[in-house]
């Protein structure tokens, strides 16, 4: 069937009165944890994978979706109000949103910060939509070999690219390595880094290190950095609409910014940082009021809100066709497939149309249900900013022990999620990312899988790894990564 068909079908399913109710709670969510300081999408789908055992798949994934899209468009509110993004992806609009609310025109700052997020949500869903089913046709052709080199792939950019230094980022990457391959080797029957201890021959509750990493961890990092100094948040000021030269500033922002973010968010390791940051940067060059840069520019603004939003829909390409998370919110989704015992690749496009086709075609409804929730009730958002912080991070973190204890009943779980909670904290002190473990982690079973079925096919011969173009290709990348950077500073410092 050809993919307008598919698409139909999606809507037929997101269309249904508890799907759209699953959508709209999760824009709703997805909304008040961007606007909520130190909380993001990956803390919010970490903490309802517990809650989530019991709903279909394909809802689950439609409410996740909502999360992830919300969490974009909730995120420029406190950038512009209060110069404090709420989530990393929205750091640029922090830079000019906040001049203008300063200048009376945060309400200006507001609107081109949400149809921007609606125009590039949409444009880069109908890239998804057309693009997905290519790749996983692609995906087909791969062979163990050429599965095994992506896997290193992703290991070695994430790890380059994010934290304060490769070695950080190495550090960061073996530990979540570690963590994947304790419990008992499913091909020799033999326990692996069980200490002698019977808990562990399961392996690590994935849920567990979700929650700990993100809940736990985060939330001790933000409490510890918590001042009692009350947060000054600007009225919102100035007309309820964009003027026309607003308008004509923006729109061309919104698709430069889609096409920054869209293609962006499918590398490995780029996140919602590096599109925004690019975004701006561009904008900057290419602005004919480059003076009112840093003073309050409205394309500072346009530009990067719509590379983030284009970039959440980038991450999925790879996630659902070839089963590969480019950001910590995608590790995420992929380990709440692997929940419901699924795994992204070409095969689900196959064997469960109707989860991939809704999930997708609920992304264009919840595109349209954000921006309804964002333009005219901004001001009912802001009032989220006076929950008392402690309040807020108390609850966070009771919630998610009552999750994890929900799901295992396990004592030792809830001592396992303190300790890597703890872990996760000190990382975060000390500048190791936390991206890197959790791709690590979850994609280790794969690529242990592929290079053992890679080399059983090759008799044990390592060449087998580098005799498809494909996996020659992978490698090398992985090989650029690791050295460009090097080659390149030193040319620099040499200059």
């Amino acid at each position: 069937m050809d993919t307008l068909g598919l698409l139909l079908q999606g809507f037929e399913v997101a269309l249904t009165p508890a799907n759209l109710m699953w959508a709209f709670l999760g824009s709703v969510l997805g909304t008040a944890i961007g606007i909520l300081p130190g909380i993001g999408p990956a803390l919010t789908i970490a903490l309802l994978l517990p809650v989530t055992i019991s709903v279909g798949p394909v809802s689950a994934f439609i409410m996740f979706a909502g999360v992830l899209y919300g969490a974009m468009y909730g995120g420029s509110t406190t950038s512009i109000l209060i110069n404090t993004p709420g989530e990393a992806g929205s750091m640029m609009t922090a830079l000019e949103g906040n001049k203008m609310a300063r200048a009376g025109r945060g309400a200006a700052a507001l609107a081109t910060a949400a149809i921007g997020s609606f125009v590039a949500g949409t444009i880069a869903t109908l890239l998804l939509t057309f693009a997905a089913p290519v790749v996983a046709e692609l995906a087909f052709v791969l062979k163990p070999a050429d599965y095994f080199a992506l896997t290193v792939l992703a290991f070695t950019s994430v790890a380059v690219v994010m934290g304060a230094s490769r070695v950080r980022g190495f550090v960061s990457l073996f530990m979540g390595l570690a963590l994947g391959v304790i419990g008992i080797d499913a091909m020799t029957g033999q326990p692996r880094m069980t200490f002698g201890m019977a808990d562990l021959l399961d392996g690590v509750e994935l849920t567990v290190v979700l929650v700990s990493v993100f809940a736990v961890g985060e939330i001790l990092y933000v409490a510890s950095r918590y001042s009692h100094g009350q947060e000054k948040i600007i009225p919102i000021k100035g007309k309820a609409w964009m003027t026309r030269d607003e308008w004509r500033r923006s729109w061309k922002p919104w698709l430069r910014g889609t096409a920054i973010g869209f293609p962006m968010g499918a590398i490995p390791g780029s996140g919602s940082e590096i599109p925004t940051m690019l975004s701006y940067s561009l904008e900057k060059k290419l602005s004919r009021h480059k003076d009112e840069f840093g003073k309050g520019a409205i394309e500072g603004v346009a530009g990067p809100e719509a590379a983030n939003n284009a970039a959440a829909a980038g991450i999925l390409v790879p996630l659902l066709t070839l089963g590969l998370p480019t950001s910590a919110t995608a590790a995420i989704l992929l380990a709440a497939f692997q929940n419901y015992g699924l795994q992204p690749g070409p095969f689900l496009f196959t064997g469960n149309p109707e989860l991939v086709w809704g999930l997708i075609a609920s992304l264009y409804i919840g595109n349209f249900m954000l921006l309804v929730l964002n333009l005219p009730l901004v001001g009912l958002w802001v009032r989220l900013l006076y929950i008392p912080k402690p309040q807020l991070y108390a609850g966070i973190l009771v919630f998610a022990m009552m999750g994890i204890w929900g799901v295992s009943g396990s004592v030792f779980d809830l001592g396992l999620m303190a300790v890597l909670g703890l872990l996760s904290y000190a990382m975060r002190v000390y500048g190791f990312p936390i991206p890197p473990l959790l791709i690590g982690l979850i994609l280790v079973p794969l690529a242990e899988n592929q290079l053992r079925t890679a080399l059983a096919a090759g008799q044990g011969q390592l060449s087998v790894l580098v005799e498809t173009p494909v996996s020659m290709i992978f490698l090398s990348l992985a090989l650029l990564s690791l050295f460009v950077p090097i080659i390149l500073r030193r040319l620099r410092t040499a200059a």
